[in-house]
């Protein structure tokens, strides 16, 4: 079964504007960028545009190239507490160090979870947020009724965004947990052994239909640009052999956009009524 995530979103932006009513001022969104590559600027035209449908106010900072890494930790930090949330648009350079980056935003105000002290509450499952590809692949699960707990879980990737707080979430649902990446030697194998895949390893077309068992649930977050389009990191006749299946574009992407200003409305309305308000998870 094809995922319908465009129409899981459409969902999740209708409940995000019923409750952003409520607020007695619109919410701002800062996002903090640096040479984003195509996939990445793609992604910030959807976010963008869904801003507008919801009716948040986003800007766009984009540091300059050859910035100090001192003065983008400040940078960021300050735009956060600008704004009601901070989003850091993924990846940056490779030369550029993002630990003192994320080290300097509040959880408060980390709609992505990616910063260390956002990170260590997800951890310890006492953040009130998912990481946004988390949140897809959580919202996902509960609307299909699938259950997580004793499946074979194979996670292709171990960035920021999706293999590392995908593999922690699997774990904490109770799945067998294995985390791989596209030079694993035996990956064909370890996929074909998954009742879950997840992808991120943003490498086009790695999972073919050859390497997945009928009935495999796979969660592909692993966009990337091949000859000008989106494409995931599974093939997409992998569709025929899975029980669910998230097409690129137009599965994860979206839902993980929706989740990203549902994350704001929530961490917005806790500093407004404090932690006896409740969590939208």
């Amino acid at each position: 079964m094809i995922v319908d995530g465009a129409g899981i979103a459409r969902e999740i932006e209708v409940e995000v504007v019923a409750m952003a009513r409520a607020l007695p001022a619109p919410l701002r969104l800062a996002i903090f960028t640096c040479e984003p590559p195509a996939a990445a600027r793609r992604f910030l035209e959807l976010k963008r545009a869904a801003a507008e449908r919801i009716g948040v106010a986003l800007s766009v900072e984009e540091c300059a190239v050859g910035s100090a890494v001192e003065g983008m930790a400040r940078t960021a930090a300050e735009a956060a507490v600008r704004a009601d949330g901070i989003i850091v648009q993924l990846p940056f350079p490779p030369r550029i160090d993002l630990a003192p980056i994320l080290a300097a935003l509040p959880a408060r105000y980390d709609v992505d979870v990616l910063g260390r002290e956002a990170g260590a509450l997800f951890r310890s499952g006492e953040s009130p947020i998912l990481p946004p590809v988390v949140g897809a692949i959580a919202e996902i699960v509960k609307r299909y009724k699938y259950e997580v707990a004793g499946k074979q879980a194979v996670v292709v990737g171990e960035g920021r965004l999706v293999g590392i707080p995908s593999a922690i979430w699997l774990r904490g649902q109770g799945a067998d947990v294995r985390t791989v990446n596209r030079k694993t030697e035996g990956l064909a194998r370890e996929a074909r052994e998954a009742d879950i895949l997840v992808l991120g390893a943003g490498v086009p077309g790695l999972i073919t239909p050859g390497m997945v068992r009928d009935g495999v649930v796979i969660f592909d977050a692993g966009a990337s640009e091949e000859g000008g389009k989106l494409v995931g990191d599974a093939q997409s006749a992998c569709a025929d052999k899975a029980a669910l299946f998230t097409p690129v574009p137009g599965g994860i992407g979206p839902i993980t956009v929706a989740l990203i200003f549902r994350n704001l409305l929530t961490l917005a309305k806790r500093r407004i009524h404090g932690r006896a308000e409740p969590d939208l998870l």
